[in-house]
């Protein structure tokens, strides 16, 4: 299974349009907000550092570069062309690799397993934004990923973001500025019922290792002009 042409050509319009500027999307916040965060949470629980790792959903690649930095072999995935360019834009000592993936598409996600091994994946904020047919053939995807001895990282928006969501969507001036293109490219958050991801984990054969909650940055701003966050829930999962 892969995503629809519709999907996909929503994601190379927004990333067409979006800006180089660094925090100009939404959720392209700092990494010190964000991965190093969450490598502290998972990188205690990985079988083998030295496997590749693996940004998927990289998005511009800001987050791709810092696990660059911490880690030997980085390659960054996305369903987007426009997104692996800008990345690539982002990235010209080439601290890491990266390259169109459809996330959904198992059999692609094998073929990438068998070029590379097994692999700890880092995936953010891309469950919520997938259309729900899509979620269970994505962590389908995932699990072919990590193989025997990869770990999986997730973090996405949990069932308590979507009363924040839809303030911010219904606000009286309009949606925020950095809101607003992903709902006018209509790919618009979705919410995922926290209960659903360890379902989804466990049908896909992985089993969950450590879990916990972790506020979600964006790069967008409250009217009092700090940073607005949205609950999460993260997971590291592993083969059964």
């Amino acid at each position: 299974m892969s995503v629809t042409s519709r999907y996909r050509d929503a994601w190379e319009g927004f990333w067409r349009e979006a800006s180089d500027e660094p925090g100009s999307v939404l959720w392209d916040a700092e990494p010190s907000l964000t991965s190093a965060l969450h490598v502290a949470l998972f990188e205690p629980l990985l079988a083998d550092p030295g496997l590749p790792m693996i940004d998927l959903g990289c998005g511009n690649g800001t987050q791709t570069r810092f696990l660059a930095a911490r880690f030997p072999r980085v390659l960054g995935a996305d369903l987007s062309a426009a997104a692996v360019e800008h990345a690539r834009r982002a990235d010209p000592a080439g601290q890491a690799r990266y390259r169109e993936l459809d996330a959904t598409d198992k059999a692609a996600a094998e073929a990438l397993h068998a070029e590379l091994g097994d692999a700890n994946v880092y995936m953010r904020g891309v469950l919520h934004q997938s259309d729900p047919d899509d979620r269970q053939p994505l962590i389908d995807a995932l699990a072919a990923l990590v193989g025997s001895r990869g770990r999986a990282f997730l973090v996405d928006p949990s069932e308590a973001a979507g009363a924040a969501l839809r303030g911010l969507a219904q606000s009286p001036d309009g949606p925020p500025a950095k809101l607003a293109p992903i709902f006018r490219h209509g790919i618009a958050p979705g919410e995922v019922a926290d209960t659903a991801v360890p379902a989804f984990l466990a049908a896909a054969g992985l089993t969950v290792l450590a879990s916990g909650d972790l506020p979600l940055a964006t790069t967008e701003h409250a009217a009092d002009g700090s940073l607005i966050e949205l609950p999460s829930r993260w997971l590291v999962a592993a083969a059964a």
